[in-house]
């Protein structure tokens, strides 16, 4: 096998292995990000129910700031 193959192949199996490592890390960051986003959800709910439960006080969530 020449020199030339030999190179291009050792490039190819180098790529594969860090296609495969990022894969890993995309695959990790999916599940990490969903349940961010089930917690965040959690948070607003959770903020919306207690908003809702305080008799008389002003929900703030949906107001725009006074410098608008």
């Amino acid at each position: 096998m020449s020199d030339r193959t030999q190179e291009m192949e050792e490039q190819v199996a180098y790529l594969h292995k860090t296609v495969e490592e990022l894969s890993d890390v995309i695959a990790k960051q999916d599940m990490e990000l969903r349940a961010l986003t089930q917690r965040v959800d959690l948070l607003i709910r959770r903020e919306a129910d207690r908003q809702s439960e305080a008799p008389g006080a002003a929900i703030f969530g949906d107001e725009r700031p006074p410098h608008y």
